[in-house]
């Protein structure tokens, strides 16, 4: 009689040790994050949970913290024998490797796995080479980080026409910023307002949210700018927490909003937190990125507007 076929979570456990065992993933090499593994298989995230949850119940990998789950060491007695893995083997076509092709294979690691996970290393692995490799066409991470960054302001497309007024300009500019780094959760974390990168093609972004703004004199039209530029980063870095958060835990949000629940029921039956008390009879997931994204732009639009007619009323 035929065997019954295992269950999904247990087949994915398995490629997983099939890499572990082949060398494909060394001791300390990042395996695949709940979010990659539905990714790449499909499966539910409460799947994808069960799968790294069990991995690291049978002793093959381990959760650090601040990175995420890692291959783990092999007992000692397999050490002690020489049976370590075996050495990767660069796939053909390793010639074929270029600048733009290691920028964008950085990228989608940094996309799925945050950018913490991002080594050279890693995005060799991508390509089956070692990291010297790709020395070759990029000096180091830092280097490596920065060209990812302006290679993601590059697939940025500005509206054709462009809004007219410099209200709806500075909003289409701001959800511009804000759909990119949804796309690629570990951009917004890595620019800097108080130590900017040299990225013209982010610059250039700029310029456009704030050219039809007049009558303003330089110092307040870039503060405009970056006021705006800070609020859309600020709110947006919750894009890589909420990533780095799953990394450590193994939980998505709802799952970790659940495990709390008992612990904040606690705190707002106390009577001494009356503002989030009164949230309690309200629709889960009001308050989230969107919403709190949605209610400051209209915020800052109207500060900016008060701002604008007060200064250049001829302002459209």
């Amino acid at each position: 009689m035929a065997q019954p076929e295992p269950p999904p979570f247990r087949r994915i456990v398995e490629e997983i040790r099939r890499r572990i065992d082949s060398g494909e993933l060394a001791p300390g090499d990042r395996v695949p994050s709940t979010r990659r593994i539905t990714q790449e298989w499909g499966v539910a995230m409460a799947t994808a949970t069960k799968v790294l949850t069990t991995l690291r119940q049978e002793g093959a990998v381990r959760a650090v913290p601040g990175v995420g789950t890692v291959v783990a060491e092999p007992p000692p007695q397999r050490a002690a024998r020489g049976e370590g893995p075996r050495e990767r083997r660069p796939r053909e076509g390793d010639a074929g490797l270029s600048r733009d092709r290691v920028v964008r294979a950085a990228i989608k690691v940094a996309d799925v796995e945050g950018l913490r996970a991002l080594s050279m290393r890693r995005v060799a692995a991508e390509f089956g080479v070692s990291s010297m490799a790709l020395y070759r066409h990029v000096a180091n991470k830092d280097a490596l980080v920065l060209l990812m960054a302006d290679a993601a302001f590059q697939d940025v497309r500005l509206p054709d026409p462009a809004p007219d007024g410099w209200r709806d300009r500075m909003e289409a500019g701001a959800r511009l910023q804000w759909e990119l780094y949804r796309r690629h959760p570990w951009l917004a974390q890595y620019l800097s307002v108080s130590r900017p990168q040299p990225m013209p093609r982010a610059m250039a972004l700029i310029e456009w949210t704030m050219a039809r703004v007049v009558g303003m004199d330089p110092v307040t039209l870039i503060h405009m700018a970056i006021t705006m530029l800070s609020f859309v980063q600020a709110t947006a870095a919750g894009f890589e927490d909420d990533l780095d958060a799953e990394q450590e835990t193994g939980m998505d949000q709802d799952q970790w909003m659940a495990a709390m629940g008992p612990e904040f029921e606690g705190i707002l039956t106390s009577g001494a937190y009356p503002m989030y008390a009164a949230m309690a009879g309200t629709k889960e997931d009001t308050v989230n990125l969107e919403s709190i994204f949605e209610f400051g732009l209209a915020r800052i639009l109207d500060g900016m507007e008060a701002l604008v007619t007060h200064t250049a009323p001829g302002a459209s």
